[in-house]
């Protein structure tokens, strides 16, 4: 078993980034008679064995509701569910576990912020900034919200680059913006924000920051003090953890202010028919029976992460995208979409005369597994004047020869579509 799935917690962080993708069961099989090359970790990475392991544990000996309950696998669920609370709270440094609350995953999580802080915040006349490379889910229900109060959404353009077009940032946000939203790392392009100094020019113009950091949680170490961020949402599914669970961090304070989103059990602490109370935080927030393994699997993922050396796991990554950025100039007609300083691992790109549809069909036919689309940022797809990309996403597992029979892949397409 290697460092990194250990129960050790005095063990040295893990350095050798490339020993750790024998701790991935999915990735040992073979797809369409070929060794699967999983190429599409910005959409949900694989599980480590030790989170597979986790949830076994959980629905198989555990598996009961939390919360005062007093028999013994009650008190076993609760503890395994709050414990991981407890370590999600440990990694990205947040003050308090009430400042950790459970979702179904970043969409929910912003959805909380703006239909519970927003639709109490906003009115007529004040503005939410956003920028041009959202995801939807940082999109949508900010207009939604815009619209129930009459707040005005106000987009930052991007450049060629794919970056953000930090003069605009600069001059569209006023005294009228109470919100600004934008995502740590992009999951159409790549691009790294520099969130501490967006959050720190949003602070100084008083709004609050929340911040989409679902592509930025299994590249990069978050330390949500240190960013000063208002709001911090990301998915268990992004972060070598299971599909079903997130979290939103936010400041005690803020969410102390809000009022829940969604009643019924578990956020309350008295009911009557002439009014309700709410319950502390974070069960205030967490309206009916939580995905509870998931939570547990989450945990484990965390813990799993806790155990690298980012600074290696950067550097990994970094020469991946080195070479497949190489390797894709190869392909006649190849071009890539996004080509910040600053990117994670993420290679977006379309080939001429071939819809990226076609793409994905024709490499996944050679075991490589890449996604094709929009990737829920049609205004990034208007920017750019494509209909869709092939995107290849890397991850702490893959290698270059993952890379190398994607181009294979991608070099019989442009054969075929010749």
């Amino acid at each position: 078993m290697s460092a990194a799935v250990t129960d050790s917690a005095s063990l040295a962080p893990t350095t050798d980034i490339a020993s750790l993708r024998g701790d991935f069961p999915a990735l040992q099989q073979r797809v369409h008679g070929h060794p699967l090359t999983y190429l599409d970790s910005a959409a949900s990475s694989q599980c480590p064995q030790a989170v597979i392991d986790a949830i076994g544990t959980q629905q198989g000996l555990n598996h009961a509701n939390v919360h005062r309950g007093v028999h013994q696998l009650s008190e076993r669920a609760t503890l395994a569910y709050e414990s991981a609370r407890e370590r999600v709270r440990d990694y990205i440094n947040a003050a308090s576990e009430r400042e950790i609350i459970f979702t179904r995953g970043t969409t929910e999580s912003i959805n909380l912020v703006a239909r519970s802080f927003g639709g109490s915040r906003l009115s007529a006349g004040d503005e939410v900034l956003i920028t041009w490379m959202e995801h939807h889910s940082n999109i949508v229900p900010w207009q939604m919200i815009c619209e129930r109060t009459g707040a005005k959404l106000v987009p930052v353009p991007i450049t060629d680059a794919g970056e953000l077009d930090r003069a605009a940032f600069d001059r569209l946000l006023t005294d009228r913006t109470k919100i600004v939203a934008f995502v740590h790392v992009s999951n159409a392009l790549g691009t790294v924000n520099p969130a501490r100094e967006l959050i720190g020019k949003a602070h100084a113009a008083g709004a609050v920051v929340v911040v989409d950091g679902a592509q930025a949680m299994p590249h990069k170490r978050v330390d949500v003090r240190d960013l000063d961020c208002d709001f911090y949402a990301f998915s268990g599914h992004k972060m070598f953890g299971p599909t079903g669970i997130g979290v939103l961090y936010g400041k005690e304070n803020l969410l102390e202010e809000m009022p829940p989103w969604q009643g019924g059990g578990e956020m309350i602490l008295t009911v009557s028919f002439d009014g309700t109370t709410w319950n502390h935080l974070p069960g205030k927030f967490e309206a009916g029976t939580p995905n509870i393994t998931a939570a547990v699997g989450l945990g484990a993922a965390v813990d799993y992460l806790a155990r690298i050396d980012f600074a290696a796991l950067e550097a990994h990554e970094a020469a991946l995208l080195e070479h497949a950025t190489e390797r894709l100039g190869e392909i006649d007609g190849a071009r890539i979409v996004g080509t910040a300083a600053d990117k994670a691992s993420v290679l977006s790109f379309v080939i001429d005369g071939i819809h990226a549809h076609d793409v994905g069909t024709i490499v996944d036919a050679a075991g490589v597994a890449v996604r094709t689309g929009h990737h829920c940022a049609m205004p990034v797809m208007d920017r750019f004047g494509v209909a869709a990309t092939a995107r290849a996403s890397f991850a702490l597992y893959n290698n270059h020869d993952d890379i190398d029979r994607l181009i294979l892949g991608l070099g019989q397409a442009v054969e075929l579509f010749a």
